[in-house]
């Protein structure tokens, strides 16, 4: 698979019909329009990063579910399908930036629109955050010069999360610069990055399913699962799935960068989801069969590094693991690029504080700068909890989890009450001609089964359970982070909302933001 063509970089010409798209929502082309199809593919798949998620959270699946852990991964696979299904309908006819915030907007009202997108973007930052503690996993397993600080590699001590956070806080550094550069060097680093990472994950999977120690029967055990229960076990075991596949929408939100994107945008969200689900799943099933041992307690904790190096040699497993190391950079760079355009989104309707700045975009490299800075740096201020507890790691990786499945859900519920009202057109044509991509028939039950499954995920990843997030016990905040941390982004928004509002009926009304009416 070749990693750069000329027509993945070859912008629209003036006035295209993607422009005049763009300008029957009330906004005209800042962005630079230069992504080919490669490039939105890389856009949904570098985000999803299935090398960085699954090395990332393997070792919690496995902790908490045991072997049988793995069918969790076809279920949430299936479920966020029937997500994609939805977005891809909905690329196809709102091809803008900010997809969550414009999407819900459009189909509900602004009022609406606006928390789904503030949730999105609060929800983006922390998974960036998420993203960048994952080198934790892997560098100092290739060299152990790379723990910084004490020499405990392991994310859940003391040692290793305030290892990770310095890690983390480097790496983001580099890909704040990389956003702030010009959106065609980033879609090098992603397409290079991603055709990496797609390879490394194709030799990972044959690698460990050609130095298998065990047979398929044992994903139906609960050996060493900490859970109790076989519904328990495939409930908590569902958090490494669930955090592997979201992001696919960020082919919807670099739409206005994409060409042809009415047709380009639904095809890359779903391939994109698709091809990170089956590897990812094969890459799982490699690891438990390949492990030297499910019970000496390395694969809780050092999960698939510890398979790689052990089971592979130091050699080919570290060759693998810088490779994966290449995933964590290009999935931070590509999460923090979906958060920036999210602001720029925001920004230029003029729902953000400092929107005229945050929607300023730099003519000659077609990049908002001020919100890469802003991901930047909150993120980095999130990554600073780890130096607090090592119990941090989780309640960061999970708190973005269900922000963007709630973020989600608020997408597909209107989009459904829309359905059910007959006002969900399903006519169109695209840059091509050729009808939109549509769902037909099956949109209303496709439709639905998302939302049910989206807000059982949601609750299910929520819910409170003290020994998967304060096994420790004694920190009541780190068992409750993720519904506080929800609770706090709600009451924020809120409170910006209403002092926005007194503020906008006690000015002139010449002095209000005009804000383009979501279309019906």
């Amino acid at each position: 698979m070749t990693t750069t063509a000329p027509s993945d970089v070859r912008p629209d010409p003036p006035h295209s019909s993607a422009d005049r798209s763009l300008a029957e929502f009330g906004y005209h082309q800042e962005l630079h329009r230069s992504l080919g199809r490669y490039a939105s593919f890389a856009a949904g798949f570098s985000f999803i990063s299935v090398l960085t998620t699954v090395f990332q959270f393997f070792a919690f699946g496995y902790a908490f579910g045991g072997p049988v852990f793995f069918w969790a991964w076809p279920a949430v696979l299936v479920g966020q399908l029937l997500v994609a299904a939805c977005f891809a309908e909905l690329a196809a006819r709102y091809p803008i930036s900010g997809a969550i915030y414009q999407w819900s907007s459009r189909l509900s009202n602004l009022t609406f629109g606006w928390f789904a997108g503030w949730i999105m973007v609060i929800g983006q930052i922390v998974v960036v955050a998420a993203a960048a503690l994952a080198l934790q996993m892997v560098l100092p397993a290739i060299w152990s010069g790379f723990q910084l600080i004490g020499t405990d590699p392991a994310p859940v001590s003391a040692d290793g999360a305030a290892n990770a956070a310095v890690l983390g806080v480097i790496l983001l550094a580099l890909t704040t610069l990389v956003n702030i550069l010009d959106n065609r060097v980033m879609s090098v680093i992603n397409r290079v990055g991603v055709t990496a990472e797609i390879i490394g994950a194709v030799l990972i999977v044959v690698l460990l399913l050609t130095h298998s120690e065990r047979s398929p029967g044992i994903t139906f055990h609960t050996t060493g699962a900490a859970q109790s229960g076989l519904f328990g076990a495939l409930l908590v075991g569902s958090f490494t799935a669930a955090y592997v596949m979201i992001g696919f929408d960020s082919a919807g939100e670099m739409s206005e960068e994409t060409r042809n994107p009415r047709r380009t945008a639904p095809r890359t969200i779903l391939t994109a989801l698709g091809a990170a689900g089956l590897l990812g799943g094969l890459i799982v099933l490699g690891g438990l069969l390949a492990a030297p041992s499910l019970t000496d307690g390395h694969l809780a904790v050092d999960g698939l590094s510890y398979v790689l190096t052990s089971s592979l040699g130091d050699g080919v497993g570290r060759v693998l693991l810088a490779d994966v190391v290449v995933a964590i950079a290009v999935a931070t760079l590509a999460i923090q690029t979906a958060a920036c355009r999210m602001l720029f989104s925001m920004a230029r309707d003029g729902q953000l504080p400092f929107s005229g700045r945050l929607a300023r975009v730099n003519p000659r490299t077609g990049m908002p700068s001020a919100p890469a800075l802003v991901v930047g740096v909150l993120a980095a201020a999130l990554l600073l909890l780890n130096f607090a507890s090592p119990e941090a790691f989780l309640a960061i990786g999970t708190t973005c989890i269900v922000m963007l499945y709630l973020a989600y859900a608020m997408v597909t519920g209107p989009l459904l009450v829309r359905r059910l009202r007959g006002e969900f057109s399903v006519e169109g044509t695209d840059e091509t001609g050729t009808r939109l991509f549509s769902l037909g028939r099956w949109g209303t039950p496709v439709n639905a089964l998302a939302l049910l499954y989206g807000l059982f995920m949601t609750v299910n990843l929520a819910w409170p359970r003290a020994e998967v997030y304060d096994p420790a016990g004694g920190h009541w905040y780190f068992q409750w982070f993720t519904v506080l941390f929800l609770l706090v982004t709600l009451g924020t928004g809120a409170l910006y909302r209403l002092l926005r509002a007194q503020r906008v009926h006690s000015a002139a009304p010449e002095a209000a933001p005009a804000v383009p009416e979501p279309t019906r």
